[in-house]
């Protein structure tokens, strides 16, 4: 036991004191934060120069709505939070483009012809696009076609015109059809308007016996904070475990391992390396989950991230570290080269990555039959039930004892496997081995 443990401070401290290691624990979440205020701060940052659309208006009663719109847009007034201006007086700042809307200009009478020459007009650059609206919008007969409304542009993946245009053709249609029908619009408003249906949590008794009143759910981060868990899991068996396979592929072929072997068995030498690596993954883990936990009580969020997640996330990730750090160490054992290993860990990196496939899924019915069966399947308990403990109000006791004991069962078998064939592939030159072959090393030895 001393020399494994021996072996395992040694793999520790090696990978620790790298500055590459320091760099990949500041980095990262300056990196993950830093993307999201990177897009924040490109939020506003667009080509802001004025656009120009064409309105070819077959109703005739429709153009003076959407001119008018245009203008009251343009002018910056923020009305259910649209607006082209940031700030007040005269530091306004322009973060949103002007639309110039004109009625089209077309010298053809044939609806194909129109639409071709106004296509011809954007690719000249004098529209950015243009409107078609069919005749019999607001007393729509048989012909779909003469009821309809198409937006043509040369740029399909801006969408602001669109969206604008949208509601301000419907409401003025709208708004003309209750005339015909000699309705108040007002009226009709004021009937159809729809309530909102508020998200709240439940009710509770406090200690004095009092009702307290429900909090409203934050979706964000009822998402966001399941969703973080399994990330990081996910990066601490990736930066954790995953070099293990490079350690044992490098000590093999520089035939380090065969002086190593000299005075330590090879399943001492394997198990020092796992033990190594669990350290270095509760040193990731601790270093983030302590600035998460703190992060989330101090913004408020404390009831989505509470102490019992924390310590149920070390019991599963440590288990899933020695799950696929065995793998990766009997992977790196029985290759011969860099490019067997890589596709020799394929099979394996699908298992790992086969969570996050089905965690929206496992988030938004965490109690369900398919959502406990998918966190039950060993390779994927970690990661899954450790999402499921995440997503208030949490489950039974049970669930997350059992699938302990089903990863432990695993893990000891898998340990045990993946100590067989390293004890016989660390030694190979020369040629890497099959799937068969490994199959053998493990019931035959």
């Amino acid at each position: 036991m001393r020399k494994v443990m021996v072996i395992a401070v040694r793999e520790y401290k090696a990978s620790v004191k790298t500055k590459a290691f320091i760099l990949s624990l500041v980095l990262m979440p300056v990196l993950m934060i830093g993307s999201i205020v990177v897009q924040r701060f490109m939020k506003d940052k667009v080509d802001t120069t004025t656009k120009t659309f064409a309105v070819l208006d077959q109703t005739g009663r429709l153009f003076d709505s959407v001119a008018q719109e245009a203008t009251r847009r343009n002018n910056g007034t923020v009305e259910d939070g649209i607006g082209i201006y940031k700030g007040s007086g005269n530091e306004r700042k322009k973060v949103k483009p002007e639309f110039a809307v004109q009625i089209a200009q077309v010298t053809q009478d044939d609806s194909d012809r129109m639409v071709l020459e106004l296509s011809d007009q954007v690719r000249d650059k004098k529209l950015f696009g243009f409107v078609i609206v069919g005749r019999d919008v607001i007393t729509p007969g048989e012909d779909a076609l003469s009821a309809s409304i198409k937006y043509y542009s040369n740029s399909p993946n801006y969408r602001e015109f669109q969206r604008w245009i949208d509601p301000v053709l419907n409401n003025r249609i709208r708004s003309l059809r209750f005339e015909s029908a000699d309705l108040d619009p007002a009226l009709i408003q004021a009937a159809i308007r729809s309530m909102p249906v508020a998200n709240l949590g439940l009710v509770s008794l406090d200690e004095n016996g009092e009702i307290t009143e429900a909090q409203e759910t934050n979706r964000v981060a009822g998402m966001l904070v399941p969703f973080g868990i399994m990330m990081l899991m996910f990066m601490v068996i990736m930066v954790g475990a995953q070099p293990l396979l490079h350690s044992v592929l490098e000590e093999k072929m520089q035939r380090i391992a065969e002086v190593l072997l000299g005075s330590v068995s090879p399943f001492k030498l394997m198990m020092g390396k796992l033990l190594g690596t669990v350290g270095v993954s509760l040193t990731i883990a601790t270093f983030y989950l302590v600035g998460a936990y703190w992060a989330a009580h101090s913004a408020g969020f404390g009831q989505f991230f509470p102490a019992s997640l924390v310590w149920w996330f070390i019991v599963f990730q440590v288990m899933a570290v020695l799950l696929y750090g065995s793998i990766f160490i009997a992977v790196g054992a029985a290759v011969a080269d860099m490019k067997e290993a890589n596709s020799m860990v394929t099979p394996v990196m699908m298992f790992v990555m086969a969570p996050m496939f089905v965690w929206m899924n496992v988030v938004k019915e965490p109690m369900s039959t398919s959502s406990l069966l998918m966190s039950l399947f060993p390779p994927a308990t970690p990661m899954l039930m450790t999402l499921r403990l995440s997503v208030p109000p949490g489950i039974p006791l049970w669930q997350p004892l059992l699938g302990v004991a089903l990863v432990m069962v695993t893990v000891c078998l898998i340990v045990f496997a993946s100590g067989r064939i390293f004890r016989v592939g660390i030694l190979m030159q020369g040629k890497g081995a099959s799937f068969r072959e490994m199959l053998r090393w493990v019931f035959r030895g």
